[in-house]
């Protein structure tokens, strides 16, 4: 029986949401590349991202920064000695796996037993600047957005003249040389990143860190909410002392229930004052920032939390994906109606316009209200086969809406409007259409 995951990518490949990277050439391994519906989406998430996070709050700035920066930047910050994981070979296949994730004594690949001893593999993609492939030119691929807000600080502190508590926006990619990814685009070895570092006063007392954590943890939660996750799905865990990554001082994981295990979604860290100081003490930069009001200087601790592109992206799918019994065919064959049920800010299609009939004048009737619906909302115009059939298309892709005209609409100029997700139908006057939709869309 197909399980969960295997609809998802079927549908998800099949109506343009993701397609295999370089599948002509056979593909490649978890490489995916977003179809016009997938980009629509994934768009969708981004800037309703940045409205609720950057544009409706007066404590946070955006800044996007540059994917190869200087080497100096992965050493003051770690990277280059610490961003690895352990890496294991079997000696009789060559299959790689991290040490830490072994399951069992076998190779998962041949059933080898024996595997060479275990080390550390970096993580990070290596490049070269300029025409000459030695140490000198070396220059690595971010791992992370982070570093861009740490090293544009001072920059950003004096352009936008905030006071702490602020904090930095970043969206974009990020490479990791993963040696086990997978899961569709769960772990891939390019992905996005929608994080914020968040810039607090430096703690007086132990605990005065912990109310903008606690403030950075209700914010997500707020956004799982409006992207539609249920809580029942969600688990928050504590990262507990040996775990976290060197420079946190408290993690808490937000973790999904995937069709493939309990794994992690979103990220919430407190670095302290790790990324500043670094940067500080490598550049010989001044990176304090100082109190106008008892003119103290002192490095802002920092909380981080981070949000996944990818992993918001396929948990939305997850979540909107419905198996309905649709009303029996007229061969008496019992129906199944497969819908996204997306809420109506990210669908990727707002609006499906479909004449009832090819015929030129229906059809260029209908043309006339598309090309005055797309002024205002992504549409899709559809005059291919049975009107069932395309109802069908526009609930797998998600469609709020499909607009329906009729031969009826050349004389009451009147359309019916298809809910859903309630497969409940109104008649609209084409004068109150746009109306109508904007209402319902909001």
């Amino acid at each position: 029986m197909e399980n969960l995951m295997d609809k998802i990518i079927s549908l998800a490949k099949r109506r343009g949401f993701i397609f295999p990277g370089s599948e002509i050439y056979g593909g490649m391994a978890n490489s995916w590349d977003y179809g016009p519906l997938g980009v629509e989406l994934k768009n969708n998430i981004k800037n309703e991202w940045w409205k609720m996070f950057v544009h409706q709050r007066a404590d946070v700035v955006g800044v996007d920064t540059a994917l190869v920066m200087n080497p100096k930047v992965w050493e003051a910050s770690g990277h280059l000695k610490e961003f690895s994981d352990p890496l294991i070979e079997c000696k009789k296949c060559h299959s790689r796996f991290r040490a830490d994730e072994m399951k069992g004594d076998k190779c998962q690949e041949c059933g080898g037993k024996e595997f060479t001893t275990p080390k550390q593999f970096n993580l990070m993609f290596k490049t070269f600047i300029g025409p000459a492939e030695d140490a000198a030119n070396t220059a690595y691929f971010r791992p992370e957005t982070a570093q861009g807000q740490f090293v544009d600080f001072k920059n950003i502190l004096e352009t936008s003249r905030k006071k702490l508590p602020f904090g930095i926006a970043q969206m974009g990619k990020a490479f990791r040389n993963e040696i086990t990814p997978g899961n569709y685009i769960f772990r891939t070895r390019e992905f996005e990143q929608m994080e914020i570092e968040y810039f607090i006063p430096e703690p007086k007392k132990d605990k005065d860190w912990e109310k903008y954590f606690e403030m950075w943890l209700d914010e997500m939660k707020r956004w799982l909410k409006h992207l539609g996750i249920s809580d029942k799905h969600l688990h928050y865990h504590d990262i507990p002392d040996g775990e976290r990554a060197h420079y946190s001082k408290r993690t808490v994981d937000v973790e999904y229930d995937y069709p493939f295990g309990q794994k992690e979604l979103y990220g919430l860290a407190y670095r302290t004052a790790f990324d500043l100081k670094n940067h500080a003490d490598k550049s010989g930069q001044d990176l304090r920032y100082t109190d106008t009001e008892t003119n103290e200087k002192y490095l802002p601790h920092v909380i981080e939390p981070t949000w996944g592109v990818d992993r918001s992206m396929l948990v939305a799918i997850l979540e909107a994906y419905h198996e309905e019994k649709a009303p029996t065919s007229e061969k008496g064959e019992e129906d199944v109606r497969v819908v996204l049920k997306f809420p109506k800010w990210m669908a990727p299609v707002k609006v499906a316009i479909l004449p009832l009939s090819k015929k030129e004048e229906l059809s260029n009737f209908a043309k006339d209200i598309y090309g005055d619906l797309i002024k205002d909302f992504i549409c899709e115009y559809d005059e291919t086969q049975s009107i069932g059939k395309r109802y069908r298309r526009q609930d797998e892709i998600g469609t709020p809406y499909c607009v329906t005209v009729d031969f009826e609409s050349l004389e009451d100029k009147a359309v019916t409007v298809r809910d859903r997700d309630t497969m409940k139908q109104d008649r609209i006057k084409i004068s109150e259409l746009k109306n109508y939709l904007s209402d319902k869309l909001k």
